[in-house]
């Protein structure tokens, strides 16, 4: 009979490694005099290589993280210098008739059935009375173009009147995960390690560390980045490319100050992450609380370092002329399997998928539930493992669809980087597919394989944010339905007029960051507040602590926001 597993090694720290430690160690409840027979988990990373910095930007999911491993919001926003992400603006993605550039934003929320009818088909035929499309199903787009918060000041920690992501700094964040991980009980190896000892059934059985020695191993979690060095190295498991779909394969990124400053810091923050397409790719730009994150991913293809340095820092202006943009070679795809022999990939080892939806700490929040939902005994049994890879697998290629939908929507002719973008790439069958069926009705569920964090309408948003139905005659969505205009109008004017009322109840960005933080003393919420926005799209009663064991977290189905608000102040920041 197998025996069950008692000792974790995890190789590899920054981001991945610490964020895995730190939730095995809730799930495992270590503590630091544990007894002999409760699991160990040890974290072996080398003091002499750095760590690329991914993830300065997430998705909503992040916030029951948090919660669920015990993490005060308040330390969490001023030790990371966290703020809130309400969604990403794409920025000049594509043009308009007249081939203007415009904006747009895909919310993390979804709007109401109008009459039972998506209202993508609605919009689609009679559009928002001016409004985009987003502005008709979330608060999204106007919290941003205002710099204000998601919600009041005073309000409870982690409160969601609509949902929201953080934007953090990914350094400080591994390491306030080492603390609590280490404080835990996870035992901490600063050591090189030299080489892999392979078992007779394949699997590794130790690893010799140049100063500490042999290692033993059981259950191991490569978290070594782009290298894979156990994954990829010593196991051989093989890595599948995805540069057929996407291009990009380089990033540089660079740290500058926010465009204005007070005694008390930054004037405004913009909740949001944007992306603006540039010449051979897009920056972004991630503001946190204390400095701005920016950075350029681009095809190596279409622009030499040495050319994407130059356009990059003119895109930045003022801000750029004493940045020093780092190159960060990037590996695009995954790995074949991402649990081979006793060995589980997470993080970069795992895959990496260009960093357009910052996915890449979502990937190694999901990795580690699944790995606790499917936590094996010392036989490793094949179904588990089987099993594993198929979710993992499954989810790489749902980003990969979603990142690639972007480029072949696109219809930008000023570059033969966005010519090639649409024209040469290959487009995956499973969303080739699903284009042509969205020409004649819009997304549902039953399209997508795979929809862990990208749901039907999130698909949607983007269709309507980049106007394909308006702008190109063969997308004719809902042609035959029968569709009522002045429902639709009175449905758009009673949602403007609830987001209206609910941007104008809350409060500046900043002076609710300086409010969790403690800067500023706390302040009750107006108590008709919550109740008056009963029905705004994306609101969700909060968690309470404990009532969600950690193995059975699931996922929440959160669309991902973009938002346009004025012209870009200083451009883009860090591997988001």
């Amino acid at each position: 009979m197998a025996d069950p597993i008692k000792h974790i090694t995890i190789v590899g720290g920054g981001t991945a490694g610490w964020f895995t430690a730190n939730m095995l160690s809730v799930f495992f409840g270590l503590q630091k005099n544990h007894p002999a027979n409760r699991m160990r988990i040890t974290l072996i990373e080398s003091p002499n290589i750095p760590t690329v910095g991914v993830g300065e930007a997430t998705v909503p999911s992040m916030s029951l993280s948090l919660q669920q491993t015990g993490i005060s919001e308040t330390e969490f926003f001023k030790t990371c210098n966290a703020s809130f992400k309400l969604g990403v603006d794409f920025a000049g993605w594509n043009v308009d008739a007249k081939g203007k550039p415009f904006s747009y934003i895909n919310p993390f929320n979804t709007g109401h059935r109008v009459g039972g009818i998506d209202p993508g088909y609605y919009y689609g035929r009679f559009g928002g009375s001016g409004a985009s499309f987003v502005q008709t199903i979330s608060p999204a787009q106007d919290l941003g173009m205002m710099r204000k918060g998601p919600r009041p000041l005073g309000s409870k920690p982690f409160t969601e009147p609509v949902n929201y992501a953080y934007h953090l700094d990914a350094g400080l964040f591994a390491k306030m995960m080492q603390g609590i991980s280490v404080a835990r009980g996870v035992e901490h190896v600063l050591d090189d390690m030299v080489d892999v000892e392979r078992a007779e059934d394949g699997s590794i059985a130790a690893i010799n560390l140049k100063e500490t020695g042999r290692h033993e191993v059981e259950l191991v979690i490569d978290c070594t980045g782009f290298k894979g060095l156990l994954i990829n190295g010593a196991l051989d498991e093989p890595f599948i490319s995805y540069d057929k779909y996407l291009a990009n394969d380089r990033a540089m990124a660079v740290q500058v100050p926010h465009p204005e400053q007070t005694a008390n810091g930054p004037k405004f923050i913009e909740p949001v992450t944007r992306s603006t397409a540039l010449g051979a790719g897009w920056s972004w730009r991630v503001p946190l609380f204390n400095r701005i994150g920016t950075g350029y991913v681009y095809s190596s293809a279409h622009r030499s370092d040495d050319e994407a340095r130059d356009e990059f820092l003119k895109h930045l202006g003022d801000a750029g002329k004493e940045a020093e943009p780092r190159v960060i070679p990037m590996r695009v795809g995954r790995t074949r399997n991402s649990w081979v022999k006793n060995c589980i990939a997470i993080g970069l080892s795992g895959g990496f998928i260009e960093p357009l939806e910052s996915t890449a700490i979502y990937m190694i929040e999901m990795a580690v539930r699944w790995l606790i939902a499917y936590f094996p005994d010392n036989s490793y049994p094949d179904s588990l493992r089987k099993r594993y890879n198929e979710v993992a697998s499954g989810l790489y290629d749902e980003v990969r669809d979603f990142i690639c939908l972007h480029y072949a929507l696109g219809n930008r002719t000023d570059s033969q980087y966005w010519i090639d973008a649409r024209e040469e790439l290959e487009v995956p069958d499973s969303l080739a597919e699903n284009i042509e069926v969205w020409k004649h009705a819009m997304p549902v569920m039953t399209d997508l394989k795979s929809q862990h964090l990208f749901s039907p309408e999130v698909y949607t948003a983007v269709l309507q944010g980049k106007r394909i139905y308006q702008m190109r005659d063969d997308w004719n969505a809902g042609l035959s339905l029968n569709l009522n205009r002045d429902m639709w109008r009175k449905h758009v004017s009673g949602q403007r007029h609830k987001i209206s009322q609910f941007v104008k109840a809350m409060p500046d960005h900043v002076a609710l960051l300086r409010q969790i933080r403690g800067d500023t003393p706390a302040q009750e919420a107006p108590s008709p507040l919550m109740g008056n926005m009963q029905g705004l799209p994306g609101q969700q009663a909060p968690l309470q602590q404990g009532s969600v064991p950690l193995p059975g977290l699931g996922t929440r189905r959160t669309p991902v926001i973009k938002t346009p608000i004025a012209p870009a102040d200083a451009g883009d920041g860090n591997l988001l």
